[in-house]
């Protein structure tokens, strides 16, 4: 992301946290799984923010992002506007922590599968989720990844293979 558009999204959340009335401490930018991350940081208990199963920082990431579009500038007719913004809103790293949560369990299942030889389904997972899965085992020797299944019961499945070159990455 442009260190304008950085910028840009810690102004927006700065101006979103104080038009709610909600105290915080700092913003701290990071990045991981190749993603920037903007982390609220609160002094408070952070289960307002947090919301029960993540849903107010997923609600906040939505309100930040599409905030974050309608200030763009839009292209000229002809040419090809800027791609939509790839950053994530935290809260005290409950997201971060999600992420690695996730990594670490694509790191295990697909050594469990490189182990017994044999594919390893996981259960069912948010496309998100799944991109974090595929994302992970990219580069895995003797596994590749694959999404099966339709709708809310779509999940990745961790196939072992003889190609020692990494896996490729599934449809998501």
């Amino acid at each position: 992301m442009a260190s304008n558009g950085v910028e840009k999204v810690g102004v927006i959340l700065k101006e979103l946290l104080t038009a709610l009335g909600v105290p915080y401490v700092g913003i701290e930018q990071s990045s991981i799984a190749g993603q920037e991350i903007f982390s609220i940081r609160t002094n408070d208990d952070a289960r307002a923010l947090i919301g029960v199963h993540g849903d107010t920082v997923y609600a906040l990431d939505f309100l930040v992002k599409k905030i974050y579009e309608n200030r763009m500038p839009t292209a000229p007719e002809g040419e090809i506007a800027e791609r939509a913004p790839m950053f994530l809103v935290d809260v005290n790293d409950y997201r971060a922590k999600q992420i690695k949560d996730l990594q670490a369990k694509a790191l295990m299942m697909a050594e469990r599968a490189r182990s017994f030889q044999y594919d390893v389904e996981l259960s069912p997972m948010s496309s998100y989720e799944r991109l974090i899965i595929h994302t992970t085992l990219q580069g895995a020797p003797n596994v590749k990844t694959e999404s099966q299944g339709e709708g809310r019961n779509r999940r990745v499945v961790i196939k072992y293979s003889t190609d020692t070159r990494g896996s490729e990455q599934g449809v998501v």
